[in-house]
């Protein structure tokens, strides 16, 4: 459905030139949803809006439908990009109109005729549960309510590309939620390929099929957000998972903890698990075979896209040797370790 062949982008301001863009390639699957995660800066959002043309790349190709966005008239683009619709983090609404006249204004810009304004604006009504906020004004509206407007908006020409732009990171947690939970409903109930960019590992995990990691302008990694949350590939994408286990580390454990090896020192380690191994008892091997003490420090499991997954931190107390053995056991045996960092026997 989407294909971004080689694509760049320059940004000049003054004097100072700026490779936003460094040949990124991706092909998207009609019907998926692709995730892009990043830190700030790392042009998530130059990246989302070339696949439209808001920013048009300065080289490379955009294919959307098999359709060649790059070579295409003025009056041909705006055709085009009624099949892409777009949510940003900000919502974008007019103040001054109802929730219905802010979902009908794409059709009043095309000269639809009322009726059938009328007849395309309330089943997304529904579709948003959007249906007693009709007449509502977005001062009337919680954050949550305003970015199904904007959703339902940006459905309204029947696209068959949905862009989401930071759209959940306005959101508190229970509307991020509502707000997932949603594009996946309109992902399987129209068939909708959906790319939406984030920082947040969280909103990459809970819905999407397929994930990229960008980092200064470049495509790091890319894989299937199962393969990702269990073992992340690139540097950059471990150090999101690395960040997202050290948050729930105890505090002392933490103050303790430096990245090297050092005397009278033991690893903290990130061990994940799938269905195949979930069931064989490898931490009692390691303490038999190697002689360590292993001290659970949280475990928990989580299903991906019907994939029991199995992500537990655990420090490993004994002789260096032995550790390091026991470590590549757990490899040997198709788990996927990570050493978070080493904490101090003594302290």
């Amino acid at each position: 459905m989407i294909s971004l062949n080689g694509i760049e982008k320059i940004v000049r301001k003054g004097n100072i030139i700026l490779h936003a863009l460094k040949g990124i390639t991706l092909n998207i699957e009609q019907g998926e949803i692709f995730g892009i995660i990043g830190r700030a800066g790392a042009g998530k959002s130059a990246l989302i809006r070339c696949i439209n043309l808001l920013e048009p790349p300065s080289g490379g190709a955009v294919l959307v439908d098999s359709c060649d966005l790059m070579t295409l008239t003025t009056e041909g683009l705006r055709n085009a990009r009624r099949n892409i619709g777009m949510i940003f983090q900000h919502f974008n609404l007019l103040a001054s109109r109802s929730v219905f006249d802010n979902i009908a204004l794409p059709l009043e810009l095309n000269g639809t005729p009322k009726d059938q304004i009328e007849s395309q604006v309330r089943p997304l009504l529904e579709l948003t549960q959007l249906e007693d906020k009709a007449n509502a004004y977005p001062h009337q509206l919680n954050n949550g309510q305003k970015q199904r407007v904007a959703i339902a908006r940006a459905l309204i020409n029947q696209p068959k590309v949905l862009l989401c732009e930071e759209a959940t990171a306005s959101l508190d947690p229970k509307a991020k939620q509502s707000i997932l939970k949603l594009l996946s409903l309109i992902n399987q109930k129209l068939n909708l390929t959906i790319v939406l960019i984030t920082h947040e590992l969280e909103v990459i995990k809970s819905i999407c099929n397929r994930v990229a990691v960008l980092h200064e302008g470049e495509i790091v990694e890319q894989t299937t957000v199962l393969d990702f949350y269990s073992h992340p590939t690139s540097l950059v994408g471990k150090e999101f998972i690395k960040t997202a286990a050290r948050n729930d580390l105890p505090t002392a454990l933490r103050n303790r903890m430096h990245p090297d090896y050092r005397k009278n020192s033991y690893p903290i380690a990130r061990i994940a698990f799938r269905n195949s191994n979930s069931q064989q008892p490898f931490l009692a091997m390691i303490i038999q075979q190697y002689n360590l003490s292993v001290n659970i420090i949280q475990a928990n499991t989580e299903i991906i896209h019907n994939h029991l997954i199995g992500i537990m931190v655990a420090e490993m107390v004994g002789e260096k040797e032995d550790i390091e053995s026991a470590l590549r056991f757990l490899e040997h045996k198709k788990l996927h370790v990570e050493v978070l960092g080493y904490a101090s026997r003594t302290a």
